[in-house]
């Protein structure tokens, strides 16, 4: 019984691949099992018998006499040469063959080490179909990724679009509405009491309707726009309800509604801005008057609760559905198709209530018990600990100095009206309906006020108040820029221009006559 070969000869001999070595001339000196297996040869056919080109394919032949020889003489070394060898039976067999010469002397030897690359073209073809999907696919990305970054565009510059439109359309309405309010305004201040109130107070309750929608059409876009920005101060939330209920009379009463309002003493500080809070809690007190029934019934309550002043709103209304709850905040969500409502509105209140409340901090939920039982709203903001409310000194309402004001604006209706009113205050006033006109009559009339349009026919109100701070009273004058422009960037333009105050219209004459005190 013969030995086991050490353990070199046995790696020598089953090696993953097939090993020879030759003469110069090709004789074959040693082989191992591995290449006498793949051929079907017993061991011990080949040493010294045949010539490792004796066993290639004739094409293989000639290509190993023609270019690897020459090689190998020339460089000792020949590297992945693809080859068939031709096995006991026939059958061909592709090998990938490196030969590396070495010398021993004067005499040569070449080491063979045969790969069998059978399974090879089929990797290859596996390779190179797994790389084409692969570029397929990502071409096909990069094609998503240029008609997304094309409707992202489009998105963009829709929403540019829309939120121009809203800034005109809000310009637009309030042009009209400014002579609107100063014509009733005035008619209160000429003629107090006298004729049928219920008209007045008709009158002045759908203006105010009708500017907030267009207040909140503006908020809005900036709110979703993340241009908001709050002027936060410390705000006494207990007054500031009181407030707003008492701006909601007018609509209470109109429907019937009984509102009970029940506040703590003990202030309520937080950290906000007043206007917008307030606007908040008209939103909320607005959308119980519109979803209640005539003559139902709506409370108000705030208190504290666990650090937060926590307003409650709740009303024996219409109700919502459980299914529309989480809906109620979207933008223009309304809860009855809009050929059903008979209730009006935009969709926009609540929606512009929240962005208001998570800019604070805050928090506005809703509960309903279903429809027909009514709904509660809970507003919830973070107390400041240990601050006071700054108190706000209002001084009594006083008529003005009997000054002179220039009132500009291009629509007659609009300036007449401005002038009507501020002549009920003492004033004495002259229009003008071009910036051309204003600046003719300003440095005749010498006003200490001038109350600008910004949209004039001949040039804008911004270049007209720098003109007029040109003229030799100009510095004297105090301009105050009148506009349906409101947003924050319109306030900024009208300041860096020489404005004193920017007042949106429609103008309301008590916060102009406390700034012609």
């Amino acid at each position: 019984m013969n030995a086991p070969p050490p353990a070199a000869d046995a790696l020598y001999e089953h090696a993953a691949c097939g090993l020879v070595a030759t003469d110069a001339d090709g004789l074959i000196l040693h082989a191992n099992g591995t290449l006498h297996a793949w051929l079907g040869m017993e061991a011990g056919a080949l040493a010294g018998k045949v010539r490792f080109c004796d066993l290639m394919s004739v094409g293989a032949r000639l290509f190993h006499h023609t270019r690897c020889a020459p090689l190998l003489q020339l460089e000792g070394t020949v590297y992945e040469v693809q080859l068939d060898l031709l096995a006991a039976d026939a059958r061909r067999i592709p090998v990938l063959v490196n030969i590396v010469r070495r010398r021993d002397g004067d005499t040569a030897i070449d080491h063979w080490a045969v790969f069998r690359s059978s399974q090879r073209h089929a990797y290859e073809h596996a390779l190179l179909d797994a790389r084409k999907v692969a570029e397929e696919a990502l071409e096909a990305s990069r094609a998503a990724d240029l008609q997304l970054q094309a409707l992202n565009l489009q998105l963009t510059a829709a929403d540019r679009r829309k939120d121009e439109f809203l800034a005109t359309l809000s310009h637009e309405l309030r042009n009209p509405l400014a002579p609107m309010r100063s014509a009733l305004d005035v008619l209160r201040l000429k003629h107090g009491n006298i004729g049928d109130e219920r008209l007045l107070q008709a009158f002045d309750r759908q203006l105010r309707h009708l500017t907030r929608l267009v207040d909140d059409l503006m908020d809005v876009s900036r709110i979703t726009q993340n241009r908001m920005q709050l002027r936060r101060t410390p705000v006494d939330l207990a007054p500031l309800v009181r407030s707003a209920v008492q701006d909601m009379a007018a609509t209470m009463a109109a429907a019937r509604h009984t509102l009970r309002l029940a506040v703590q003493d003990t202030p309520l500080v937080v950290d906000g801005d007043a206007t917008r809070l307030a606007q908040v809690v008209i939103n909320l007190l607005a959308n119980a008057a519109k979803y209640t029934p005539d003559g139902g019934r709506i409370d108000v309550e705030l208190a504290c609760e666990d650090g937060h002043a926590e307003l409650r709103v709740r009303d024996n209304g219409i109700g919502i559905p459980a299914d529309a709850l989480g809906a109620v905040f979207n933008l223009f969500a309304q809860l009855e198709p809009a050929l059903d409502r008979a209730r009006g509105g935009l969709g926009i209140g609540l929606a512009l209530a929240r962005g208001i409340v998570d800019l604070h901090g805050g928090e506005i939920l809703v509960d309903s018990a279903g429809p027909g039982l009514g709904s509660e709203f809970t507003l919830r903001l973070p107390l400041v600990a240990g601050c006071a409310a700054r108190e706000e000194t209002v001084a009594p309402a006083a008529l003005a100095a009997p000054l002179r004001v220039l009132v500009v604006d291009d629509s007659l209706d609009t300036a007449e009206t401005m002038a009507l009113a501020l002549e009920l205050f003492g004033c004495e006033t002259r229009m003008a309906h071009t910036a051309t006109a204003a600046l003719e009559l300003a440095a005749e009339f010498a006003p200490h006020v001038a109350l600008l349009d910004i949209g004039l026919p001949d040039y804008n109100g911004y270049e007209l108040a720098r003109r007029l701070r040109a003229l030799p009273a100009g510095l004297d004058t105090t301009l105050i820029a009148a506009t349906g422009w409101g947003q924050d960037k319109d306030r900024t333009l009208a300041l860096d221009a020489g404005f004193d105050h920017h007042l949106t219209k429609p103008i309301d004459v008590e916060q102009l006559r406390l700034l012609l005190r």
